[in-house]
């Protein structure tokens, strides 16, 4: 796992105070994302350089599921992406549209109706990904039925949120978004520590 140079992005995880200390302390490990709407397929989920916006998530989680999250905490990650479907990447959109066609074909076949990508409350965001997900994991799919090397990642660009201000381009939760399929991209766990702020953060 360590032999290879490789480059690591940064991520973090946002979860419950306990969740982090288990996994900080190597106690247990992180539990994968199995949801129908997971936005990038199933896998374990973090937020690129944006420790801001897990613990943000953290802390939506416990308005909405005080039962889960008790103490909004973030774990940082080092993230080996390995074979990435990286969707900011051409090549990778044009695969992805792809295996939309494999799926939407599928389920022409078998006469049944698509998957749907659908807000959530009261927000106007397609908070769940069901067609989404769907799509990834056809293609996932797609390289184990024909033995082509797995995905080890798949990264993705989000606009979700309130403008920032009026016809905006930009949004008040933009964030890139990392789901790792393979836990050995996961070098290490850490305890994200506040600046010093003596000195300059380079």
């Amino acid at each position: 796992m360590y032999t290879k140079s490789r480059n690591l992005v940064v991520g973090f995880h946002g979860c419950d105070g306990s969740v982090r200390d288990t996994i900080i302390a190597g106690k247990s490990f992180m539990k994968k994302s199995n949801n129908v709407y997971d936005w990038l397929g199933n896998g374990f989920y973090f937020w690129e350089n944006n420790l801001s916006r897990a613990l943000i998530f953290a802390e939506e989680k416990r308005e909405r599921e005080p039962h889960k999250i008790k103490e909004p905490a973030a774990t940082g990650a080092f993230i080996d992406l390995g074979y990435c479907f990286d969707l900011l990447d051409a090549s990778c959109l044009f695969s992805l549209r792809e295996y939309y066609s494999l799926l939407k074909n599928l389920y022409e076949q078998q006469g049944i109706p698509m998957p749907v990508n659908s807000p959530a409350g009261e927000s106007f965001d397609l908070l769940l990904r069901k067609l989404d997900c769907s799509v990834i994991e056809t293609a996932h799919a797609f390289k184990r039925k024909n033995n082509s090397p797995a995905y080890d990642s798949v990264r993705g660009v989000f606009w979700e949120g309130k403008e920032l201000y009026p016809n905006a381009g930009f949004k008040e939760k933009n964030h890139i978004q990392i789901c790792v399929r393979n836990p050995n991209c996961i070098k290490g766990f850490f305890l994200p520590r506040e600046s010093d702020f003596h000195h300059p953060i380079p």
